[in-house]
This record gives C-alpha cells, sequence and structure tokens, in this order.
C-alpha cells in the first residue's frame, strides 16, 4: 500500500492509501476526489491534468502535455500508475465542476428576464400560475379535564373546518413537532398546507407569530451543468440561483459512459451520490444561505433531465435506456419525495419529474418546449437545445415531432482542450482582426476577470472567426500563418486567445485542430437532425416560421456566427430567439404552477419522436455537415457570397 495526497489550490489536502498499479484518476474516484475526465480514463480529453509535487507516479507521456509541462510535474491522472507514496496538485480548472459552484446575484440576472418572459407567454397561453400551496391560520380550545380529545384529531377537526373538508392528512413530520408547538403557541397555529379537491395535507405547523415561507426548487440537471431555483410558492418570485458543474462528470462526460459506470458494483450509488450528495446538496444550502433560509422551508420541487439523468438521480437502473429496443424504467412518475432521495429539503416535499418521452429525449426538452410555447402557435418552429445531446422539437399548436442526436459535450466546454463551463472566466464572445489576426473577446465574471477557457457561445465564435479571416479552411485545417497560429511537432495546428500571463490558466489558452474537428462534429449533428427531420415531414428549412434556441452556453449565441459554420439553417436573422436555459424555464413552471404541470404531461404524450438512428438518410447527412459550413454551398448562400 501507497500513501497518496491530494494538495488543493486553497491549501486543503485528502490523505489515502493505493495498491501498487492503480491508476490516480480511480484512486481519486475512490477518494471523492473531484478530478474533470470527460472521457472517463480513456486519455483522449486531457482534462484530468495533475501536478507532480512529491514522490513518484509510472505515468505514461501523451500529446495532451508538452515537454516543457512534464519537466515542470504536469501529468496526466487518468494514465498516471501508482508505484509509490506520492503527492500531486490538483488546480482548479481540473475541478472546476465543483470548485466553481455558483450563487447568481439576482438584481442584475438578465436570465430573470427570461423567466419573466417565459411567463408572460404562458399566462397569454391560458395557463394560470397558482398551485396548491398555502398558508392558514387556525386556533383551537385548550384540552381540558373535560376536552380530552388528543392534539392530532383537535388539529384535524381546526384545519377541517378552515378548509371545509373532511379528510386531512398529519404527516408523521407534523405528529413528532405537534405537542410541543401546539403548547408554545397557545394553541394558535399557522399551518403549510396542501389543498385538493376533497382533501388536505398539512405539510408543516408553526406558532401564530412566526412567518413561515413556502419555498419551492426548479432544478435543470444536464449532463455536464446543473442550474437551480428557489421561490417563493405564494408569489412566484425568484429568490435565489445557481449553477454547479455535475459531479457525475468524473465518471464520463455522456450518458452512455455514465451508464456503463454504474452497472459495475457500487455504481449506481455512486452515481447517485455524485449529483445528490455532491452537487444538488451543496447547491440548496449555499443557495439557502445566501437569502436566509433553511433547507426545510422548500417544500416542492421540480427537477427536468434528460431520461438517463433522471435514471441516475433515482438509482433506477439505466442500462435498458441504451440497449435495443430502449426502453427506460419509466416516462413519468408521481411517487418520489425528497426523503427517498436524500436531498436536503422539508422531508416529505414532492418532487416532481418532468416527464420523459424516450430514452433520449427527456424530461428536459419537454419543459423546454413548454417554456417555448410553440404548442399554442400556428406557425411552424423549430426548437433547439443545445446540451451535450443536441434535442430538437419541431411543430406547432397541431403537432409536434422530436428526436436527438448525439453531440458530444462540445457545446458545454467538454471535448475542447481549453473548454469550460459558462463561469467565471470563460471566453463567451470572440472578433478576431482580419489583418493583425489578434483577438478580443468578453469574459464572463467581473471587470477585471483574466480568461480561464472557453464556453460553448465562445467556441462558436472563435471557430466562425477564424473561418471569416480565412486562418483555417472548410475541413478547419489552420492554412494562415501568424504570431497566433503555431504548429507542434505533429504538424498539428492552433491558435493561441490567450497567452499565459495573461490568463487566469496553467498554460496558454488556445484552440487545436482536434477541438475544431470536435465542434465541427458536434454542429454537424445538429445540422443534420434539422435536414433529416424535416425531409421526414417532406419539409425544407423555408418552411420555418421562427426558431427557438436554448441552452446554458453563454449569456448569448450570435445566430450570424451559428449559420457561417453551419450549425443553423442559412434563414433569416429576425426568425432566431435565445430563450436561455428554457430546461430550467419551464421547470420553474411546473413548479409554480398546477396547470403548468398538467399540460407538461399533455405535450408530452402529443409528441412524436423520430429515432435517427433508423433514418436510413442520416448518416449520409451527417457526414456532408461536417464541414464549414456544409459540402453543399447552396444550402448557405448568406455565407459562399462574402
Amino acid at each position: 500500500m501507497f500513501k497518496v495526497t491530494f494538495k488543493f489550490e486553497n491549501g486543503n489536502e485528502t490523505v489515502g492509501y493505493a495498491l501498487e498499479g492503480e491508476s490516480l484518476l480511480d484512486v481519486a474516484k475512490k477518494m471523492n476526489v473531484a478530478i474533470d475526465a470527460p472521457c472517463n480514463g480513456n486519455a483522449a480529453c486531457g482534462k484530468c491534468k495533475v501536478k507532480l509535487v512529491g514522490g513518484e507516479l509510472d505515468t505514461k507521456k501523451t500529446s495532451h502535455i508538452s515537454d516543457e509541462e512534464f519537466a515542470q510535474g504536469w501529468r496526466l491522472a487518468c494514465v498516471s500508475k501508482i508505484n509509490a507514496d506520492v503527492e500531486v496538485m490538483v488546480p482548479d480548472i481540473a475541478s472546476a465542476y465543483r470548485s466553481r459552484m455558483k450563487v447568481a446575484d439576482l438584481s442584475s440576472a438578465e436570465e430573470i428576464q427570461i423567466f419573466e418572459k417565459t411567463k408572460a407567454d404562458m399566462s397569454e397561453a391560458g395557463i394560470e400560475f397558482e398551485n396548491d400551496l398555502d398558508i392558514i391560520t387556525v386556533t383551537m380550545e385548550e384540552p381540558s379535564l373535560d376536552d380530552t380529545m388528543p392534539d392530532n384529531e383537535r388539529l384535524t377537526w381546526a384545519v377541517d373546518a378552515a378548509c371545509g373538508v373532511e379528510k386531512v392528512k398529519l404527516p408523521f413530520a407534523v405528529l413528532q413537532k405537534l405537542s410541543e408547538t401546539l403548547r408554545k403557541s397557545r394553541f394558535e397555529l399557522k399551518c403549510i398546507i396542501r389543498k385538493a379537491s376533497e382533501k388536505v395535507e398539512v405539510l408543516d405547523i408553526f406558532p401564530a407569530t412566526e412567518e413561515p415561507r413556502i419555498c419551492g426548487l426548479a432544478v435543470d440537471i444536464g449532463t455536464t451543468t446543473v442550474s437551480a431555483l428557489i421561490i417563493d410558492m405564494r408569489t412566484g418570485e425568484i429568490l435565489a440561483k445557481g449553477s454547479s458543474g455535475n459531479g457525475q462528470i468524473r465518471y464520463g462526460a455522456d450518458v452512455i459512459n455514465r451508464i456503463i459506470e454504474q452497472q459495475k458494483e457500487g455504481g449506481r450509488k455512486k452515481l447517485q451520490d455524485a449529483i445528490i450528495k455532491e452537487t444538488l446538496n451543496p447547491m440548496i444550502h449555499q443557495m439557502c444561505g445566501s437569502i436566509g433560509i433553511k433547507p426545510r422551508q422548500i417544500y416542492r420541487a421540480c427537477i427536468a433531465g434528460n431520461t438517463t439523468m433522471n435514471h441516475l438521480l433515482l438509482g433506477v437502473d439505466a442500462d435498458p435506456v441504451r440497449m435495443e429496443p430502449f426502453i427506460p424504467t419509466f416516462f413519468e412518475t408521481n411517487s418520489v419525495y425528497a426523503h427517498d432521495l436524500g436531498l436536503h429539503l422539508y422531508e416529505h416535499a414532492r418532487v416532481i419529474m418532468s416527464p420523459n418521452i424516450g430514452s433520449y429525449v427527456g424530461g428536459d426538452i419537454t419543459a423546454g418546449t413548454l417554456a417555448s410555447t410553440i404548442w399554442n402557435k400556428e406557425e411552424m418552429s423549430l426548437f433547439i437545445d443545445l446540451g451535450t445531446n443536441g434535442e430538437l422539437v419541431f411543430g406547432n399548436s397541431e403537432f409536434m415531432m422530436s428526436c436527438a442526436c448525439s453531440a458530444g459535450p462540445a457545446f458545454e466546454g467538454g471535448d475542447i482542450s481549453c473548454g469550460m463551463r459558462a463561469t467565471d472566466g470563460a471566453i463567451e464572445a470572440c472578433a478576431i482582426d482580419k489583418e493583425t489576426m489578434e483577438p478580443t473577446f468578453t469574459i464572463v465574471g467581473d471587470e477585471g476577470q483574466k480568461p480561464v477557457g472557453l464556453c460553448g457561445s465562445g467556441i462558436i465564435d472563435v471557430i466562425s472567426e477564424l473561418f471569416r479571416c480565412g486562418i483555417i479552411s472548410p475541413k478547419g485545417k489552420f492554412i494562415r500563418e501568424g504570431a497566433r497560429v503555431r504548429h507542434d511537432q505533429y504538424g498539428m495546428g492552433s491558435y493561441v486567445l490567450a497567452y499565459k500571463k495573461d490568463a487566469a490558466s496553467v498554460k496558454d489558452i488556445e484552440i487545436t485542430e482536434v477541438d475544431i474537428d470536435s465542434f465541427i462534429r458536434a454542429k454537424g449533428a445538429i445540422f443534420s437532425a434539422i435536414r433529416v427531420m424535416l425531409q421526414s415531414l417532406d419539409f425544407d428549412v423555408s418552411m420555418i416560421d421562427h426558431v427557438y434556441v436554448a441552452g446554458g452556453i453563454g449569456s448569448g449565441i450570435n445566430m450570424r456566427n451559428a449559420v457561417s459554420i453551419g450549425m443553423f439553417p442559412d434563414i433569416e436573422m429576425e426568425k432566431f430567439t435565445y430563450i436561455g436555459n428554457s430546461s430550467l424555464s419551464g421547470a420553474y413552471a411546473i413548479l409554480f404552477s398546477s396547470e403548468a404541470e398538467a399540460k407538461v404531461s399533455e405535450v408530452a404524450h402529443n409528441m412524436t419522436y423520430l429515432e435517427l438512428s433508423n433514418e436510413p438518410t442520416y448518416m449520409d447527412e451527417f457526414v456532408a455537415s461536417c464541414f464549414l459550413p456544409h459540402t453543399d454551398a447552396g444550402l448557405f448562400p448568406s455565407v459562399t457570397m462574402k
């Protein structure tokens, strides 16, 4: 056994032991040390960089570590074997999915405007924003020798009289605190209730002198990123917003790797703990702390995630999702409560799961479709959600068709050597001077923030600008020389966005030909899916009246740049609308509105699912789309006319 010490930039350290020959990445997983490994340890992504600061490692050399970096002690954890006591430093960038958990300042959050727009659009579509949670005050006679009714019956009778129903349910959590609370308040209580047509459930009780709050939690569980809101369930006011990387990412960037991981011994529990204990519960505590409430004041939650994320969250076997005939355990469920999952909320809080409609089109898309309100429009609308999987919905108030394509994690920074989530330090917009080849960019974060890497919207801009300036070819290869263009020993080109001295990074921030190729495949998956879905309906792009683009890949997407690289169809710019994280907007609506909860189920049932792998033309369309902008220049007249 050898001693393994993981040190972190904040001064903390974790110590454990490993057998000879174990990989450093596997040891980190075993010790619950957060190291980003989107490729699940296949040495393909280069994200699991650590620095050897003491002892020895048996390390295989890879192209992800330069000779200079290797001499400085940098190693890939996945190809480093334990053969002696060792100390390594884990940089923040390697554990960013955990270390950059963030609670937003709502006073200046542009996204709040998107939520308000969603609420207004859904109200216009006839959705009432109210729910079945409320606060009532009840007063009871104090017991005496002449009135020996037990406490629970006394409260039941009082609630019955106040609400006009005969069936009143008191959960165990209320029964536990009933005696003390009644006597402390001299038998006058405020009750948080859930009222149905014929019954009332008393969720919690407080002395009448207190001012309890009914809060709710809306969550979007993405494969890469998790976002959440805490709202006031009586007014709909957004009280707090938080975001974090999905802790499961160290088991792989895509759903297939995670499904394989959960099949291993203890794997299902590890994947569930990664999302609940390492991601959701810390976010809940951070958000609650920011607004001065306790987690147990959250009495309801709504979660929107893809089908695999929903299975892993519930600890349900997800293997059938990836195996033909692709049958998940559930599309809908209404039987989940906070105590079932170990979520740090009120223990009897109901957890609403936005319904799935297929193995690869899940509750995040039904929630997003709900928020887009295309189900209430006569015009032909295309809804596109850009994430680890690209999901599309096309239709109007009469029909809707959906499909999913494997875009990979490129839109959220995975598979890109300098890629990262849209958090502090991410380059989210970029322009390049055609003559000097010098870049200017916008960075997420406070003024003075140095760049750390590229998020999705920034990657779109950089590739579009490199192509526009003639720095790369339609195949994504570097064809122009300059101070910022480099070639490694293998002849592979790259473009330097920010030198190490100007960046908050351990090395220069550069985008390589491998990165560009990964992104071209991702954008090709999106465009080819659009083409095949439209062809299956005997439509073409000219028949699209509006395109709604969703996904938390930056503060917004430059639609013209997305068209110029062949990701979106070449139609009028005014037809495009960026609607932000529509999955979270939809989860907010479902949480706050009982009618929205019913409507999303209806939307899911009315949506037809198209399996692209069964479409004979899809692969040809995909190959043709893996070009800037496309092998058929006639599909992009506004680009080729430049």
